[in-house]
């Protein structure tokens, strides 16, 4: 433990330590710059710079038409043509079969293949039977003042 403390002050104080940077001339050892520096505002400078960086980058893909060239990632009206061509595919899908099934229908009619629709003479002897009594058919007093009604609304219209 005492190991770890005597490291922790050790790296804060090369942080806050000055330094000299100095630029020299190497033919004729003129110095050109000298600067004091510490280490502590260099490393948040830099830091806060890389933190930019990204943050910008991010912005500028995000909200610009460069997000178009990501791999993966389509672009609106691509999105757009996609879904538009789906429908028309599913909807030619649909016409092309019913089509199918006509010229199937078409073929066996012509080839004389028809399966005859199997009717029970019963129905249509008992649909001919039923005879209805005159009486039944007159309108009711009701029904004459409903029609009569509905006369006199339409023409108010």
């Amino acid at each position: 433990m005492p190991h770890k403390k005597r490291k922790k002050k050790k790296w804060i104080k090369t942080l806050t330590t000055n330094y000299r940077l100095v630029l020299l001339n190497e033919k004729t050892f003129e110095e050109l710059i000298s600067l004091r520096l510490r280490l502590l505002p260099i490393f948040v400078f830099i830091s806060l710079s890389g933190i930019f960086l990204i943050f910008a980058t991010t912005l500028i893909i995000a909200f610009t038409p460069l997000r178009e060239y990501i791999p993966g990632y389509a672009s609106t009206s691509l999105k757009e043509q996609t879904l538009e061509l789906s429908v028309k595919t599913d909807s030619l899908i649909k016409i092309i079969n019913s089509q199918q099934e006509y010229s199937q229908s078409i073929q066996k009619v012509l080839r004389g293949e028809l399966e005859y629709a199997k009717l029970n003479i019963d129905s249509i002897v008992r649909v001919e039977a039923i005879d209805i009594p005159e009486e039944e058919l007159v309108q009711s007093k009701a029904e004459r003042a409903l029609i009569e009604a509905n006369k006199q609304k339409n023409i108010k219209k």
